[in-house]
């Protein structure tokens, strides 16, 4: 028998396997309701190069709305309703958008690698009795498909980080609270889930910092609270360069569950717009009701300090699972460079367009220069400089699959700024310059 031969009859066996393993796993499917709702823009997604994670999430919101949101976006693989259906919305091999900006174990950009899984429902309520029957034999198919362990069931909780903002002076745990119900080993336990991550690896390697201590709590419950609370102290910058007075540490309260939407969405003395409103905070369709009955939308608001106890936050409900990275001012979304980025203004993932035309990072200009720039002057905090676009060199060969995220961006050499979403690949001016979340 030669080689070839040999070869042969091993991929064979390799597909039996393959094929016997699925039409196992399908089984414990085969009486949950099964639905294929797919996205309008699941052809486009690129199919992952590897698939190490699933990802729970909550859609805090209603089930209907959510549904078509998550379609319309292109934002989970997968949607579990209250009833237990099980809707396909972009191809289990394809990416979806549904992590945003996260990180786990120094890994970026979470949806390369991983499942979304959307449940219906909120942070703080249990499943349905569907939903857990759902849910659990979805999670024993793909489970078994891709090899994933228990203890890489994530939720998005665990893996979601913040950009330095007003409240945060460094990136941070605690961007959202989504899916925290999963972290509960009973929850998990009726899941068929018995291990999961006993601490936050990216905390605890200081690449990032606690910004909702409640939230650590819930997710790891063996780590001790003196632990928690001390890496939620987010020191003053220690950087010589700048001689500028380094912003005001808002320690984050130590926050009790959020009370259900409609009850809860209330500015305190104890609570900020952040906490209220996470990363949505400073968003257009975010809508803040004062007191005295005036309206402003999140981009109206400049001083941040003087929103008045009693203020109602009103998040629309189509918005995004994540809201799309934008391109950060000075004097629209802090007065300072450090008062945008925090203590992260003068690195190297911070990326300053400067109004004479130049492209710089924190760490190339000088301090002076950081003390002094103008408002308007552009900012992306927390990204990479792919280079720029030639005849040999595509978007793709930049940046790989992000290349059409609407997280990344392209300057155009007219000066002009469009995210991925909004370009076409051979349509990319030679010169323009690509910039990734990293």
């Amino acid at each position: 028998m030669n080689a070839a031969t040999l070869g042969v009859r091993a991929a064979a066996r390799v597909c039996v396997a393959v094929l016997c393993l699925l039409a196992g796993a399908t089984a414990a499917r085969a009486n949950v309701p099964f639905t294929q709702s797919w996205s309008p823009h699941n052809r486009e997604r690129p199919v992952r190069q590897s698939t190490l994670y699933i990802i729970l999430h909550t859609t805090e919101g209603p089930a209907p709305g959510s549904l078509q949101k998550l379609r319309d976006n292109g934002e989970a693989n997968f949607f579990v309703d209250p009833t237990g259906r099980i809707y396909a919305i972009i191809d289990r091999r394809r990416v979806a958008l549904h992590a945003g900006r996260s990180m786990w174990r120094g890994r970026t950009n979470m949806d390369e690698v991983s499942i979304g899984i959307e449940v219906a429902g909120y942070y703080y309520q249990n499943l349905t009795a569907p939903q857990y029957t759902s849910l659990r034999a979805l999670l024993t198919e793909l489970q078994a498909q891709y090899g994933i362990a228990d203890a890489n069931v994530l939720t998005h909780s665990m893996v979601a980080y913040g950009a330095p903002n007003r409240w945060h002076r460094r990136s941070h745990r605690g961007r959202k609270r989504c899916g925290m119900l999963f972290a509960s080993s009973a929850v998990r336990q009726k899941l068929g889930l018995t291990d999961q991550p006993s601490y936050d690896p990216d905390v605890r390697a200081g690449r990032l910092v606690v910004g909702d201590p409640y939230l650590a709590q819930k997710l790891y419950s063996g780590s001790s609270s003196k632990a928690i609370a001390s890496a939620s102290v987010m020191p003053a910058a220690s950087s010589s360069r700048s001689r500028a007075k380094p912003a005001p540490v808002v320690p984050a309260a130590v926050a009790t569950a959020m009370p259900p939407p409609g009850e809860g969405m209330l500015i305190t003395a104890n609570r900020s717009a952040w906490d209220v409103a996470r990363d949505m905070y400073n968003e257009p369709t975010t809508r803040y009701v004062f007191p005295d009955g005036k309206v402003a939308n999140g981009n109206q608001i400049r001083n941040w300090k003087s929103i008045p106890p009693g203020t109602r936050v009103i998040i629309a409900a189509s918005e995004s699972e994540n809201s799309e990275e934008r391109l950060q001012r000075i004097g629209r979304d802090g007065d300072t460079a450090r008062e945008v980025a925090g203590d992260e203004f003068n690195t190297a993932r911070t990326i300053y367009f400067l109004k004479d035309g130049r492209i710089r990072t924190g760490a190339e200009l000088a301090a002076a220069e950081l003390d002094a720039l103008p408002a308007e002057t552009g900012m992306l905090v927390g990204y990479a400089q792919g280079g720029a676009i030639t005849a040999k060199r595509r978007a793709f060969d930049v940046c790989g699959v992000k290349w059409n995220n609407p997280s990344t961006f392209y300057r155009f050499p007219d000066g002009s700024i469009q995210s991925g979403a909004q370009v076409r690949e051979n349509a990319i001016p030679l010169g323009t310059q690509v910039f990734f979340r990293n």
